[in-house]
């Protein structure tokens, strides 16, 4: 016991030395065992990281700045731009039967030219075909319209709003009265929608113009941009823009096989139901799926509008329940396995941007909206791909991918110069 106390008094009297001890000024370092160097201090560190984040947001401004100095330039130069973009995107949708006929020795020009002829045609036969329907159907199309005025009218009356014939006259008084002083805004509308026609024909008949040098000059571009640009340079824009060129042309034929699809099945039932206008209905239909989501909604509730107004609600039920099934059908089967092979975009992607391209340039920015998207998603992957590979980044799909690439680059290449052969000798 007396042992114990001793050093219990021993210990009392060690840890009052040291409180009594001078302290010292000295601070612990902490070193890095990996590297044997001190810790940078938190001050250093955050101000380190805000350095860089100002960098950074530095190098975002000036990019959003280029951008937008862009995005003004080409809004300038719409009117140019617009048959430029809307040829090449129908040049991707002639180019197979042009591929064919020159791999069976006919001449580019012949190519062009039969391939042109044979859309034309095909569209002047579907025009053709749904004109007289239309014709032949507005007026009683119209009377039921009136009909079904007039049955609102009878229901509005009735109970439970109890609306009488002099609020009902009145409203149409003022509607009326709203008509004519607003006259002239109309009639200045008429005229600007005469301009807007003539611009349309000028820029149809110029992007039918683009499109035959497209398909009669098109694969002498890389080649002539290889030699311009040098070996070097030349390399990543032309293996990006064969991309985008592949993945265009895939949407475009994937679209019209999923429109052809939704316009045959939504057809049959309006036909089987005889709903009027259904071949003018079947045609909006294939051309609203070009714009994904938006397009679809659009006609069908047009199809739907024009039964309820021609045939009765029961008909119109009918009608919207054939139309969400085959929505269904291409949402869930036809789009996903479809699309899968020729781009990768979310569903929120190109909801934002049919929404984006229509708020800005209207209907044409939503038929654009998607292709334009697509395009870009093929020059982002392009530039993570190279990141990836600067980095040292061994991934297989990526190796995969690339190797790929580069077959069906030399295989391109080995086409064109075939094309180019030939051309020099006719």
């Amino acid at each position: 016991m007396s042992d114990q106390k001793n050093e219990s008094d021993a210990v009392v009297d060690g840890a009052s030395d040291a409180a009594d001890a001078p302290k010292s000024d000295t601070v612990e370092v902490l070193v890095n065992p990996d590297t044997g160097r001190p810790y940078p201090t938190r001050g250093r560190v955050f101000r380190a990281g805000l350095r860089s984040t100002a960098v950074l947001c530095g190098q975002m401004l000036v990019v959003l700045a280029f951008l937008f100095a862009l995005l003004w330039v080409l809004s300038k130069f719409w009117v140019i731009l617009l048959p430029v973009i809307l040829g090449i995107v129908v040049a991707t949708v002639l180019w197979p039967p042009v591929r064919w006929m020159l791999a069976h020795r006919v001449p580019p020009a012949g190519a062009t030219f039969i391939t042109l002829l044979a859309a034309i045609a095909v569209v002047g036969g579907v025009i053709g075909l749904i004109v007289p329907s239309v014709v032949d159907q507005a007026p009683e199309l119209a009377n039921k319209a009136v009909d079904g005025v007039k049955k609102v009218q009878d229901w509005v009356q009735g109970p439970p709003l109890n609306v009488g014939d002099e609020q009902i006259s009145s409203l149409a008084n003022e509607i009326t009265s709203k008509l004519q002083s607003s006259a002239s805004a109309i009639a200045s509308g008429v005229f600007s929608g005469v301009g807007v026609a003539t611009s349309a024909l000028i820029t149809l008949f110029t992007t039918l113009v683009l499109v035959f040098f497209f398909l009669k000059d098109g694969p002498k571009f890389l080649p002539w941009l290889e030699r311009t640009m040098g070996k070097g340079g030349s390399d990543h824009l032309s293996e990006v823009l064969r991309r985008m060129w592949d993945t265009l042309g895939g949407f475009i034929r994937t679209q019209a096989i999923v429109s052809f699809v939704d316009a045959a099945l939504i057809g049959i039932g309006l036909v089987v139901l005889d709903v009027p206008l259904a071949a003018v209905l079947i045609v909006i239909t294939f051309l609203g799926g070009f714009v994904p989501i938006v397009g679809a909604f659009v006609a069908g509730a047009l199809a739907v509008l024009i039964a309820l107004v021609s045939n009765g609600v029961t008909s119109a039920l009918i009608v919207l329940a054939i139309i969400l099934a085959v929505q269904q059908l291409e949402g869930n089967v036809l789009s996903p396995w479809l699309q899968s092979k020729s781009m990768n975009l979310h569903a929120v992607v190109v909801l934002l941007s049919v929404t984006l391209g229509g708020t800005l340039f209207g209907i044409t920015g939503a038929f654009l909206a998607v292709p334009a998207a697509s395009c870009l998603a093929v020059a982002l992957r392009y530039i993570l791909e190279q990141i990836g590979f600067a980095a040292g980044e061994e991934v297989a799909a990526e190796d995969e991918a690339a190797r790929a690439a580069a077959k069906e680059k030399k295989r391109r290449r080995r086409g064109s110069d075939r094309s180019e052969a030939s051309a020099q000798i006719d």
